[in-house]
């Protein structure tokens, strides 16, 4: 019976590692799309959300059900209750990218971003990439060290976040409302995809401790 129950382990932690890794290709995807500006590709993450949606739905009853059937204890029980919160983070992170994918579709055939702004939302695709990749390497292998990075990683997240909303505060900004609304929106996006990556990596280290992550400085 623990073999089973090991085995189903395994199977929620593969599964959250399956929505990871199409969180990432959503958002590089839909950072394609809003850049380029590429229709057919913003309509495909769109579409492909519901995979992501169907994955945390299946996922979630599986680790209830095994919460049920098998009453585990202590760390076992700990990553049961972390996986459940941790698909619902990497949930919303696609919910982010199908976002960045409408905001994309909404203004095609335009570019929904000012040329200017372009380096810095390329870099915060860049950085919200980094982090789930590290991220995935963190549930893969319970790195409780790489968890505690990610929270300062965010950092230059935070960074580039400042940089574009000065920018719209800027005297100098020429595009008008409808742009910098458009604009605040999709830094919110990318923000808030890393603040998930940092919950999520936080969810790991409390699973494998027992203890809250300390809080960086």
């Amino acid at each position: 019976m623990r073999d089973i129950f090991h085995e189903e382990l395994d199977g929620i932690s593969q599964s959250l590692l399956q929505m990871a890794t199409l969180v990432r290709s959503a958002m590089t995807d839909a950072t394609k799309a809003l850049l380029t500006p590429d229709l057919a590709l913003a309509e495909k993450v769109i579409e492909e959300d519901s995979i992501i949606d169907s994955i945390q739905h299946d996922l979630d009853a599986r680790t209830i059900n095994l919460i049920a059937r098998q009453q585990p204890v202590a760390s076992d029980l700990r990553t049961l209750v972390a996986s459940l919160r941790m698909s619902a983070d990497l949930e919303r992170m696609g919910d982010l990218a199908h976002h960045i994918a409408k905001q994309a579709r909404m203004r095609y055939p335009n570019v929904a971003v000012p040329s200017e702004l372009i380096p810095i939302i390329n870099e915060m695709d860049k950085v919200a990439s980094r982090l789930i990749d590290k991220l995935s390497a963190v549930m893969e292998h319970r790195d409780t060290v790489r968890a505690l990075e990610i929270e300062s990683d965010d950092d230059e997240m935070d960074r580039l976040h400042r940089k574009l909303i000065g920018t719209l505060l800027d005297d100098n900004w020429a595009h008008g409302i409808e742009a910098a609304i458009d604009m605040t929106l999709l830094g919110r996006y990318y923000e808030r995809c890393a603040d998930h990556a940092v919950s999520i990596a936080r969810r790991v280290y409390f699973s494998v401790t027992g203890e809250f992550a300390p809080i960086a400085e």
